[in-house]
């Protein structure tokens, strides 16, 4: 009867150590499998810089920490069809052509709902915001134009992915009709209020109720639900 057992014991043991050994070779013919999909997904929201830049990402994180060359332009800048404030410059009302149908469905939209969009600035070059920043701090002083104007390599403007808004008044203030409903719907489409309230501390920029930046409609909603900036959504 002890043989018995014994033999069964060991016929248990092979059959375990056979089915370990088979995971174990599976597990090395994919080695890190999770890792590698977990590596994946911080790689596509991991800040770039002026050296690592995809033309093509809705995710560029451009700030004062993160910067773009002198040299950086969007693949295809295109104008779109919605209304401007008077006084804009031909190449600010360029975007980058991916954001084209969102901001134009954004406009067409707050139309419907009785709201007056105007587009008021949308792509920069390296040199007219060098232009911008230089005659800001001449006005204002070095301190007031940083806290409002980014330095030339370090705006969004030159990427193409955002658009600054205005209305018929050219007074777009939190709590005017305008503002609010851009910063209540224009995840819907894509975009984010870029730099929101109380978030200098991490945007760097000063709330801008009228500076929208597309990230596609998943991040915009993440964004927007959360109560969060893009620095945050990229580093969660």
């Amino acid at each position: 009867m002890k043989k018995a057992f014994k033999k069964v014991l060991v016929f248990i043991a092979i059959v375990g150590g056979i089915f370990y050994t088979m995971r174990y070779n599976v597990t090395e013919q994919n080695p890190g499998h999770d890792n590698r999909d977990e590596s994946s997904l911080n790689e596509k929201y991991k800040p770039v810089n002026q050296n690592n830049v995809s033309k093509t990402t809705k995710l560029i994180l451009v700030n004062s920490e993160y910067g773009l060359s002198e040299g950086y332009k969007p693949e295809k800048l295109t104008i779109p069809n919605i209304p401007f404030a008077n006084g804009v410059e031909q190449e600010e009302k360029h975007v980058e052509s991916v954001i084209v149908n969102p901001l134009e469905r954004l406009f067409n939209v707050a139309k419907d709902e009785g709201i007056v969009l105007l587009g008021n600035s949308g792509y920069r070059s390296y040199k007219s915001q060098k232009e911008t920043y230089t005659n800001r701090v001449k006005a204002e002083g070095k301190k007031l134009a940083d806290a409002y104007v980014a330095k030339p390599g370090f705006s969004e403007h030159q990427t193409g992915l955002c658009m600054d808004i205005t209305n018929n008044d050219r007074y777009f203030v939190e709590g005017t009709k305008e503002a609010d409903w851009l910063a209540e719907n224009c995840h819907r489409f894509g975009f984010i209020i870029r730099y929101p309230y109380g978030k200098k501390n991490i945007t760097g920029i000063e709330y801008e109720p009228w500076h929208i930046r597309y990230v596609g409609e998943e991040a915009a909603k993440y964004i927007y639900d959360n109560n969060i900036t893009l620095e945050e959504y990229l580093n969660k």
